[in-house]
């Protein structure tokens, strides 16, 4: 019988007047989801052994700690070995699964969320090399770019063994106590065999629509034959390949009809873009250079042309707009997932009517780009979420005495170590030089597409406002301003300044903060050294590309942008080949003088040794940040434990009981960039690791 959703009653606006189609229940066969706000499928890289043990589960139920509905886990979990788990997913392929998923699902119902996992075959979105070293398998012998793995064309035994494999991964689901499962199709090889990209098959799996449909429809026949009526079973797929040659809308609603129409499926997961190269990825999952909620007007279509439920989940980052996507009978299900990375606890912030403490997803697209290159997945703005077992989502009040904290600097280390301190009950003063808090976020946000960083420094300075937190902005503290606090505590956050001094003929040349800055202007012919290889570089590229500047990239590494991330670096490359910018890897700046009203700069390639020089207006260099130490310094003197910090306890949660100095007045610590070059996060994780156990 073909699945749809039962008619809820008529909006409540007694329990959110501003979300009252939020937080309506969603009843789907025998499912209630408590709300319409869930979080979709993904793979953190949390996984111990293949499986999603104690770090994955707390992750997600942080979440339902935080009133979600619905939280989807398992992103391209695994079903069979030649489908292996090359990138820390979840391997579903054995019944050793079983228990972790009744210990999981048990976990999150507690709660009152609903649970689902992802089960997939990559196909030829995976690797050769590892595990057991098996050819990944594809319809055709078409290479995919992001992994290149060349793949087997599947033969008909191998059909037959993978669609069983479905049966049987979602069979383990059922016993492992889950409320459904989603098959993962986008990008995947279900997908491989719909998209004429890689299938070009000329027997029944091949050709027409309706034949490259059929490994799809003999999976999910499989899948509902082995779990029954009484669990969910649906699709993630796209509703555009948004590629020549790719499917279009109108094919992926026909594919979409002909599974619907089975009566077996109850949900579409939708979806737009492909994955199979680094450019599709970014314009799939894209960033804060591209718009909100890009794709829910393609959901919405195939909700209407199917009649099955619709989730959804393409950078929905605030209430109002998956309000909206509800209320317009866009989706049944509105997915905020990196949202709730940024803060799990969003739908309890907005039934209790604090939508604006609610933490801010920007866009940064940090969680995703380090899992891309083997990490786990980390918020830029939330250094406790994949960190439950030791950081607090939530601060509590300390059992001590309220103490005086002083900080000095208010970027996001000192914006955090304000926030902690304040929420742990003590009484807290905040010291900035400039006129705004934020710190180098006020500058990266000047960067062209960078400007939603903004909203990581806008949330700090709010919440340590609402905290009661004393902020003396345009105060340059010295060691006597903080002095005459009499402080119990201070905690230095003073950052870095930039590091040019290493170059030869260093009083040639201006940093990114001079640029983004406005202490100078644009030349007309710029030459950008980036030594670091994160945003830093090549946001000032694009700052000055953007305003008619002649640009060229030099690097010492193989490739510009090195540290940057999958779902960023081509949105940077796509401006930069759009604008004319010269890319220059493999070369170090060693040199920099003046010849006449210009500069002449001398590159040396990394390899070669070889000498060329380059005669521009202007030289940026980009070499990370030296810390600015010096209060530091001066007062660690005068503390209980002459700045030390004892890494050990830092490490294992403790408080920081160093006494080398016993006759000191106060303890003293430093934070972020005040410590050495790093980012936004490891700032904020300095400052919540520190000071929650003040």
């Amino acid at each position: 019988m073909k699945s749809s959703p039962n008619p809820s009653a008529s909006p409540n606006p007694s329990l959110n007047p501003s979300y009252p189609h939020l937080l309506e229940p969603f009843r789907l066969r025998h499912v209630t989801f408590r709300n319409r706000l869930m979080s979709t499928s993904h793979a953190p890289g949390y996984v111990e052994d293949k499986h999603p043990k104690l770090r994955y589960q707390l992750y997600h139920e942080e979440k339902a700690k935080g009133g979600l509905a619905l939280t989807m886990f398992g992103g391209s979990s695994n079903i069979a070995p030649d489908s292996p788990s090359a990138f820390g997913q979840i391997y579903i392929g054995d019944d050793s699964i079983i228990p972790v998923l009744r210990e999981f699902s048990e976990r999150i119902r507690r709660h009152g969320c609903a649970i689902m996992c992802q089960i997939t075959h990559m196909g030829h979105r995976t690797l050769w090399n590892v595990e057991d070293w098996l050819p990944p398998l594809a319809p055709s012998v078409v290479r995919e770019h992001a992994h290149r793995s060349f793949p087997k064309e599947m033969d008909r035994d191998d059909i037959r063994r993978v669609v069983r494999a479905f049966g049987d991964a979602a069979a383990r689901c059922k016993e492992g106590g889950l409320d459904g499962t989603e098959l993962l199709a986008h990008g995947h090889l279900i997908h491989q065999f719909w998209t004429p990209l890689v299938n070009r098959r000329t027997d029944e799996y091949g050709g027409s629509l309706e034949n490259r449909a059929r490994f799809g429809l003999e999976v999910l026949e499989e899948v509902r034959r082995r779990v029954g009526e009484d669990f969910l079973v649906g699709f993630r797929m796209m509703g555009d390949e948004l590629k020549e040659g790719g499917l279009t809308r109108d094919d992926c609603l026909a594919l979409a009809k002909l599974y619907a129409d089975t009566g077996l499926c109850d949900f579409m997961n939708v979806v737009a873009g492909q994955v199979g190269d680094e450019r599709g990825l970014s314009q799939a999952i894209p960033s804060m250079a591209g718009p909100r909620a890009p794709f829910v007007d393609i959901a919405g279509e195939m909700k209407r042309e199917t009649g099955l439920a619709v989730f959804h989940a393409t950078r929905i980052t605030d209430l109002a707009t998956a309000e909206h996507c509800v209320r317009e009978g866009l989706v049944d299900m509105v997915a905020m997932t990196r949202a709730h990375m940024a803060d799990p606890h969003i739908a309890a912030k907005m039934m209790r009517g604090e939508e604006e403490r609610i933490r801010p997803c920007v866009g940064a697209g940090y969680c995703l780009d380090r899992i891309y290159v083997g990490g786990d997945a980390l918020c830029l703005h939330n250094p406790a979420t994949g960190r439950e077992r030791t950081m607090p989502h939530v601060v509590e009040p300390g059992p001590g005495p309220r103490r005086k904290v002083v900080v000095v600097g208010a970027g996001p280390a000192g914006l955090e170590a304000a926030r902690v301190s304040a929420l742990r009950g003590h009484e807290v003063m905040l010291f900035e030089a400039t006129s705004e808090p934020g710190g180098q976020i006020v500058l990266a946000a000047k960067a062209t597409w960078r400007k939603d960083l903004l909203g990581i420094a806008q949330w700090l300075a709010s919440e340590v406002e609402h905290l009661g937190v004393m902020l003396h902005l345009n105060r340059y503290a010295e060691a006597e301003d903080v002095l005459a606090e009499r402080p119990d505590v201070v905690v230095v956050a003073t950052g870095g300044v930039p590091n040019v001094e290493w170059v030869e003929g260093a009083e040639h040349v201006v940093s990114v903060w001079d640029v983004l800055g406005g202490q100078v202007e644009p030349g007309a012919e710029v030459l950008v050294f980036d030594d670091h290889g994160d945003h830093q570089g090549p946001s000032v590229v694009d700052f000055l590309a953007s305003r008619g500047s002649s640009v060229e990239l030099a690097t010492p590494d193989r490739m510009s942008a090195h540290e940057v991330g999958a779902t960023n670096f081509p949105v940077y490359l796509r401006n930069f080949y759009s604008k004319g910018v010269k890319l220059t890897p493999d070369h170090r700046l060693r040199s920099v003088e003046r010849e006449g009203n210009r500069l002449r700069a001398v590159l040396r390639n990394e390899y070669s040794d070889a000498e060329e020089a380059r005669v521009v207006d202007q030289v940026v260099v980009e070499h990370g940040t030296l810390p600015a130490a010096e209060l530091f310094r001066e007062l660690a003197p005068r503390a209980r434990n002459g700045g030390t910090l004892d890494i050990e306890a830092l490490i294992a949660g403790c408080a920081q009981e160093v006494a080398s100095n016993p006759g000191g007045e106060f303890m003293l610590f430093r934070v972020g960039d005040a410590v050495a070059s790093r980012n936004i996060h490891a700032a904020l994780y300095d400052s919540l690791r520190l000071c929650k156990e003040f």
